[in-house]
């Protein structure tokens, strides 16, 4: 029920990626009028490794989203990792939190599966509605709605722009943050930022069970070939390709001189012939795309808009992985939303809203300034050699390596690694 009759939804979400798709998922679950507004038209595509650790399974799954083989998933049981000349096999582990698998499927379709699903749960989807910013109480200066307008396929300008008004909006519009910005909430340059470029082939590999990071990159100078922060990924995705890209990560949002393209390309020469990844098999460009880590954008909260994926850095330093963590962040804002709709009075009603950091940094602060830590390691690759020559091969090493880059512990309990992992998040500094 709204609280203003000439509200147009109870909740307003910009944005139908995975972070908007899930709160507008549960916020519909949970009686709420909401209004998702996408600037593209589905299927689109997103710059993503498009694999899905045991942790974002375990979001599908609470979802309630389809994730047979036969509704085009494909399901993967580890994480190899190759440096040094020798490949590693870390299984996923098998704990009480998540499923003890992951998934894979390209974000053409996932996105569109998640937008769908919240459809049918209830959410008002609009696409092609491009939100040029938000809508502020001219006396407190609150965000009451957003101003959009429609766009055709290409993006162009395809009417007059309007108003929506709600008394809450979730920010869900990636990267760019443009709600975010509008407000005056800035990143912050002390954050980890990455950078990822990637493509897809056609390859005998799109079947391979395992997840696949390769920990070494080298430049590829003649004579004096350098090692590069970062590392690779190949994703099988089932349907005949597979995902194929590289990243690289600094522990701060200073800008890189990385080519990031030619690096790839010189890595794609030196692959095994029989991969087949070859310009022949390569399908569309290859692309880029920013990672804002660490939650670099504060407060997630603010003024009656609340940040959720992207928009609020919530990508993890440890793997670059962001899906897992913009449906976790979604699923928290709708619950928050839900319970501040149930207070009587509005004071009561902030106070409820004003948990939502309260409860991601709780969640995540913790795990994400243990990455940090991690990151300003990393970034020197001679560090990152060592680690990887000398760490790897030790079981109980190998055990914390998984379980750190996958962020599949358990919280409570477990054994000695969960343990340590669950302690230390405890007692470092909040993110």
């Amino acid at each position: 029920m709204r609280l203003n009759r000439t509200d147009d939804a109870d909740v307003i979400v910009v944005g139908a990626g995975p972070a908007g798709a899930t709160a507008a998922h549960y916020c519909a679950a949970a009686g709420l009028d909401v209004l998702l507004l996408e600037k593209s038209s589905f299927p689109r595509d997103k710059i993503c490794g498009d694999g899905l650790t045991p942790r974002a399974v375990g979001e599908m799954v609470r979802m309630g989203v389809p994730i047979r083989e036969e509704d085009g998933w494909i399901r993967n049981i580890g994480l190899r990792a190759v440096a040094g000349g020798r490949s590693f096999e870390f299984p996923w582990p098998e704990l009480k939190a998540y499923p003890s698998y992951g998934l894979a499927r390209s974000r053409m379709n996932l996105d569109q599966t998640l937008a769908e699903h919240a459809r049918s749960t209830g959410a008002k989807l609009m696409e092609r509605t491009n939100v040029t910013g938000p809508l502020l109480d001219e006396r407190t200066g609150r965000v009451v709605g957003v101003r959009a307008r429609p766009v055709d396929e290409a993006g162009r300008r395809a009417g007059d722009e309007t108003t929506y008004r709600a008394p809450v909006v979730i920010a869900a519009d990636g990267v760019s943050a443009r709600m975010a910005i509008a407000l005056g909430i800035e990143k912050s340059l002390k954050r980890p930022m990455g950078v990822a470029v990637r493509t897809y082939f056609t390859s005998p590999r799109h079947d391979d069970p395992w997840m696949e990071s390769q920990l070494e990159l080298w430049d590829g100078v003649p004579g004096r070939s350098n090692l590069l922060p970062g590392y690779g990924w190949i994703f099988a995705l089932g349907d005949g390709t597979v995902n194929v890209g590289l990243g690289s990560v600094s522990s701060t949002a200073a800008a890189t001189k990385i080519d990031y393209k030619s690096l790839f390309a010189q890595w794609m020469a030196n692959t095994p012939e029989e991969w087949d990844f070859t310009p022949e098999n390569q399908i569309g460009p290859v692309r880029g795309a920013a990672l804002p880590m660490a939650f670099n954008r504060k407060p997630l909260y603010t003024r009656g808009m609340m940040l959720v994926g992207d928009s609020g850095g919530m990508v993890s330093p440890f793997n670059g992985e962001g899906i897992a963590y913009a449906m976790q962040a979604g699923r928290v804002a709708a619950d928050t939303i839900a319970q501040a709709r149930s207070r009587t009075t509005d004071a009561a009603r902030e106070r409820a809203l004003a948990t939502y950091p309260e409860i991601m940094s709780r969640e995540l602060g913790g795990y994400y300034t243990l990455g940090r830590y991690f990151v300003k390691l990393i970034e020197h690759p001679q560090v990152m050699r060592i680690c990887t020559r000398y760490g790897l091969p030790q079981p109980l090493i190998m055990k914390l390596v998984v379980k750190l880059l996958s962020d599949c512990y358990e919280p409570h309990g477990g054994d000695v690694v969960d343990r340590v992992i669950a302690g230390l998040t405890r007692v470092v500094p909040k993110a």
